[in-house]
């Protein structure tokens, strides 16, 4: 006690009327979950890209292209979007028929193979003369066939995406695949696109 009186306190012993500064609480900002790691797959597009093919590719990892490309700007367009793997195809000429008949790579551990037609891309598989740096590959991709098909073989995925221009009248209706990393495995989605005029019609 003082001459003035007993001193009056406040919480914690700090003199009433003065505040203490507390350190100001940061806030956890959740983390945004990744996105899945998806691959868009094409193939026989014949000269043509539906413009809806862009909008649905948009926001892949990577593009494969299985061949009959048959016209580079096709490439063009699809290199805006993510990076693209191509290979010749048995219509495709000129600067398109440089490209390799068939390609291997790596995208966020998936290890692929593309050819345009299957008999021979099987069959160097099933000897051992085609891997992907010495590994299998989780995903094997043909096209030529214009029908879209999908097979776990093995454990590996068997894709054709089918033709992204149906230019035969007595083909399927055009397609495109997205490949998708799950936590399984690999998951596929076939994307149906609106069936345009014949093939003649449209050159």
């Amino acid at each position: 006690m003082t001459a003035d009186g007993p001193r009056s306190t406040g919480a914690g012993g700090s003199p009433a009327g003065r505040t203490q500064s507390r350190p100001a609480s940061r806030r956890r900002v959740p983390a945004r979950p990744a996105l899945p790691l998806r691959i868009g797959v094409i193939s026989d597009s014949h000269g043509y890209l539906d413009p809806e093919v862009l909008e649905i590719l948009a926001g892949v990892t990577h593009i494969i292209h299985a061949g009959d490309i048959m016209d580079p700007e096709i490439l063009t367009a699809l290199e805006r979007i993510a990076p693209v793997t191509a290979v010749a195809g048995n219509m495709d000429s000129g600067d398109l028929a440089q490209l390799p008949r068939s390609a291997t790579g790596e995208v966020g551990g998936i290890r692929f193979v593309v050819e345009h037609k299957p008999k021979r891309l099987l069959k160097r598989l099933g000897t051992g003369k085609i891997t992907v740096g010495g590994e299998r590959p989780d995903l094997v991709v043909w096209g030529h066939l214009h029908t879209p098909t999908a097979a776990w073989i093995d454990g590996v995925l068997h894709l054709n995406p089918g033709t992204a221009s149906s230019p035969d009248e007595e083909d399927d209706g055009p397609t495109v695949a997205i490949v998708e990393k799950a936590p399984g495995g690999l998951a596929v989605r076939f994307v149906p696109l609106e069936r345009q005029a014949p093939h003649e019609e449209r050159r």
